[in-house]
């Protein structure tokens, strides 16, 4: 008898594992391993250990007696004097901007990569942060004896309640969200779910890969969109799209006929159920 052979699991099964319960979802582990579409060669818990090792220097600093505006102006100096993190201004629409591994050794990253650091730090020195899924720029918001503070994670200022109603005021517009259509400002400042933020992260991904028409790191993406949100059928159809650009026909088949069994009233399904056809007159079936 052969010795039973078990192939060890890829990273999509790793990240697989990390996603597929909201309870105890390991969000900061969850978007490390994104990188490893990336980088193959990465190891997220190395990666994980540099941070630790970066809030155990934070925390040193921290008196035991130490009061929460103490402990938020302690960490505001450690990371963006100190350690330097800011926005990419420069180029902010580079892919790596979504890596936390190189945005650890750059400095440098998006809102929503740079929010996820921060928000490591904050609760290791003992603060309550959250991330704030706002229009148009990731935010973080921390509890605070005095109220709450809202943080912009690209430079490090505080927003005000003015500063918060001009950056929406374009978004309101465009949306009709103003006069008797008018939404409170608090319902924007809502603490994000962990599962959101990862999904935020991979879209903003997503259209950069969708931009540059790099279907290879499109459909890697898309792959863990799937894993991440299992419920959205518009997800499953983008992967089958992005199969059928790359020739995977019976895959991208299979695919655009489970959304369209999922949604049988789709707007596309006319559109679709014709494509579904050219892949399969592309990949006939093979006879044995």
């Amino acid at each position: 008898m052969s010795p039973l052979s078990l192939d060890p699991p890829t990273a999509l099964d790793y990240f697989a594992s990390l996603v597929a319960e909201d309870r105890g979802f390991a969000l900061l582990e969850a978007a490390i391993a994104v990188g490893q579409d990336e980088d193959p060669r990465l190891d997220p818990q190395s990666v994980l250990d540099e941070i630790d090792a970066l809030a155990a220097r934070l925390k040193r600093r921290i008196a035991a007696d130490a009061s929460g505006m103490q402990r938020l102006r302690l960490l505001n100096h450690f990371f963006f004097a100190e350690l330097g993190f800011a926005g990419n201004v420069n180029d902010y629409h580079d892919r790596r901007n979504s890596c936390l591994h190189h945005v650890l050794h750059t400095r440098r990253g998006i809102p929503i990569t740079l929010a996820l650091l921060y928000i490591e730090l904050a609760n290791q020195a003992g603060l309550v942060a959250r991330g704030i899924s706002f229009p148009m720029h990731f935010l973080v918001k921390l509890h605070m004896r005095q109220g709450e503070v809202v943080l912009d994670p690209f430079n490090g200022r505080s927003l005000t309640r003015d500063d918060l109603e001009e950056r929406l005021a374009p978004y309101r517009r465009r949306l009709g969200l103003e006069g008797d259509f008018d939404v409170p400002l608090g319902l924007f400042l809502q603490a994000a779910a962990p599962r959101d933020i990862l999904a935020r992260l991979l879209f903003n991904l997503k259209e950069i890969h969708r931009t540059a028409e790099d279907w290879p790191r499109l459909l890697a993406v898309q792959r863990r969109l799937v894993l991440v949100l299992p419920d959205a059928s518009e997800e499953l159809r983008d992967l089958g799209l992005v199969k059928a650009e790359l020739g995977q026909a019976a895959e991208a088949a299979a695919d655009l006929e489970a959304y369209l069994d999922r949604e049988p009233d789709a707007e596309d399904r006319l559109a679709l159920t014709e494509r579904l056809a050219e892949l399969r007159r592309s990949d006939p079936p093979h006879r044995a």
